[in-house]
């Protein structure tokens, strides 16, 4: 174990995204089933697709027609978009059952609407980490944590992001930032753990604390990425796997969820130091089965 980690009980977060396929009820059956599953907290996404797309962009068909809920992918966007005030439900349905709310924001409109809610931490995805005209809207207008991912940056970007809030006195000690590979799903070849302990070393001054966004299949890795430093594990959750659309796939299901939260606990458990050379569950043992001369 590493002595210089400062292991807290794992914080999981059930990445809902926009896997609720833009249907209110579901959104609510998947805060329920991640409560269920005992996440920490249930997160959302939280997109305008008018000011986050060029019009071109809008305007173009999906990627992958199969899991386009629109005929551009403009269209598709804003289907799957939950208005603020259908947010500030889910956050009251949240504190009704008894798990936290969170979001993801990838706009200054829509950063602005979920600071009105005033979540413990808001999340910024790595394809918006270098918008510093959004980070500097939560760095200024918002008091809680944010929460950053690292996939798809480079280490001066990432330098450049954790300056932006350390040297500033409304933005230190507030900054959570995740090891993150950009892909769904990711092989476990490209997930690279040990980007965990470089950030650590790298940073552990600057920030408040460490996460892992994980976008593979299964949970076999997830108490590696714990015990490395991050207190804050993060994968996307859905009830079907093969429901339409594209992040479904690299999400888990509720029985997968619960084993993952399950095996975090119990690693937490465990990580810790003999406080006695033999301990009180050893000595029977010792007598029964120690060898004498």
């Amino acid at each position: 174990m590493d002595t210089s980690i400062n292991y807290q009980k794992p914080k999981i977060v059930a990445e809902i995204g926009c896997n609720h396929k833009g249907d209110f009820e579901i959104a609510k059956e998947l805060i329920l089933l991640a409560k269920e599953s005992k996440a920490t907290y249930a997160k959302f996404q939280k997109r305008n697709p008018k000011e986050l797309l060029t019009d071109d962009q809008y305007n173009s068909p999906h990627p992958n027609p199969m899991h386009s809920f629109g005929q551009t992918y403009g269209e598709h966007r804003e289907k799957l978009e939950l208005p603020i005030e259908q947010h500030r439900e889910l956050f009251d349905f949240c504190n009704e059952v008894g798990i936290k709310y969170s979001t993801s924001v990838w706009d200054i409109t829509s950063a602005i609407e979920i600071i009105s809610l005033n979540p413990d931490f808001i999340k910024v995805p790595s394809a918006c980490n270098n918008n510093f005209d959004l980070l500097e809207v939560l760095r200024d207008q918002y008091h809680g944590e944010i929460h950053v991912s690292f996939g798809m940056t480079t280490h001066a970007e990432e330098e450049s992001i954790i300056d932006f809030f350390s040297q500033h006195n409304k933005g230190k000690d507030r900054l959570v930032i995740y090891s993150c590979t950009s892909g769904y799903p990711v092989p476990f070849e490209d997930v690279c753990l040990l980007e965990i302990k470089r950030m650590r070393e790298a940073y552990k001054d600057k920030v408040r604390d460490f996460g892992f966004s994980g976008h593979h299949l299964g949970i076999a890795i997830d108490n590696a990425a714990y015990t490395l430093g991050a207190n804050w594990i993060e994968r996307h959750f859905t009830k079907d796997r093969t429901w339409k659309g594209t992040d479904h796939a690299a999400s888990l299901e509720p029985p997968g969820l619960s084993k993952l939260v399950r095996d975090l606990n119990a690693t937490s458990k465990c990580l810790t130091f003999k406080q006695e050379q033999i301990l009180e569950i050893e000595s029977i043992q010792r007598e029964k089965l120690k060898f004498r001369k």
